[in-house]
């Protein structure tokens, strides 16, 4: 007999390279849907290491995953230095 489990997906282990980072980013942003935007920037966060981003924004880890959970309405200054931490730039085109 044949052993069909699924497996949970998780996101974060296809979020491997800046491109596929920037791709899915976009995606997400296209969608125009805020909060699927804050659980997305909390799962860039956790593949680049919610320590080192919480060194270089001066936020506390426990306080960056409260933000990026659906409902929350973080500032703006913080999502830009979570974006910047995470070597993220936002274009216009």
């Amino acid at each position: 007999m044949e052993n069909n489990t699924l497996t949970d997906f998780d996101i974060t282990d296809y979020l491997d390279s800046r491109e596929a980072i920037g791709e899915y980013l976009s995606q997400v942003l296209a969608d125009g849907d805020t909060n699927e935007l804050l659980v997305a920037l909390g799962y860039i966060a956790r593949v680049k290491g919610m320590t080192e981003i919480a060194k270089k924004t001066g936020l506390g880890r426990e306080s960056l995953y409260k933000t990026f959970q659906e409902g929350t309405k973080p500032k703006f200054e913080t999502i830009i230095k979570v974006l910047d931490a995470c070597g993220v730039r936002l274009k216009v085109i």
